[in-house]
């Protein structure tokens, strides 16, 4: 599903990725840990598309993004990659299906579909009744939750999660964490998390330690 060859990745003379070499399967969750400077969201946001690296290898279920064009790029990255930040990113102004749908209209679908779409998915992780609230009318946990429901709209191959529980307090990490793996569970989802979170960390099927720039 995902493989990384020999990856590099510099930053003027500060050497962050040294050889970076993995493979992940379909349907398995696993978390990216180590010390704050090991390389941990430079690697995932080269796995991620959203960074390249100097050079080495990424292919996602066969396809190496970076051969692709900038649009094509775009393309594979809304249809294929989803992601989830630490601080939500959700739109203020938008509501939480709003929030939800807009992977979904960037890829082509029509409003009518994506909203059906994110309205199960509300009702699936429990926020059904939630669907036309801001984030501002949303808790914490809440609007992690339209993050994740956002990631899921076009079906992804991959979601990529960076520190997703940091900014949750215990409960709210915990149910966070549990869905991770009913999601997986229910659709096969492959799950990459990096996190600094024991707990979620030993939940994973593995957990990939990194140090100075290399899996260790």
């Amino acid at each position: 599903m995902l493989i990384s060859k020999s990856l590099h990745k510099s930053y003027g003379e500060l050497k962050i990725l040294k050889g970076i070499d993995l493979e992940i399967k379909q349907g398995e969750v696993v978390s990216i840990v180590g010390p704050s400077g090991a390389g941990k969201t430079t690697l995932l946001q080269i796995l991620g598309t959203l960074d390249r690296p100097d050079s080495g290898e990424v292919l996602i279920d066969g396809v190496n993004p970076f051969t692709l064009s900038k649009k094509q790029l775009s393309s594979f990255r809304n249809q294929s990659i989803g992601f989830i930040f630490q601080f939500h990113q959700l739109l203020p102004e938008f509501t939480a299906e709003e929030n939800i749908i807009l992977p979904a209209l960037i890829k082509g679908v029509s409003q009518k579909d994506a909203k059906i779409e994110a309205r199960r998915l509300l009702e699936l992780l429990g926020l059904g009744s939630r669907a036309l609230h801001k984030p501002n009318e949303l808790s914490g946990g809440e609007q992690q939750r339209i993050a994740v429901a956002r990631s899921l709209i076009n079906k992804p191959k991959v979601i990529f999660a960076d520190e997703p529980s940091g900014n949750l307090d215990s409960t709210n990490s915990e149910e966070l964490h549990q869905l991770f793996f009913d999601l997986r569970d229910e659709f096969n989802q492959t799950f990459v998390i990096v996190t600094h979170n024991d707990s979620l960390a030993k939940m994973t099927d593995r957990q990939l330690i990194m140090g100075d720039g290399l899996i260790v």
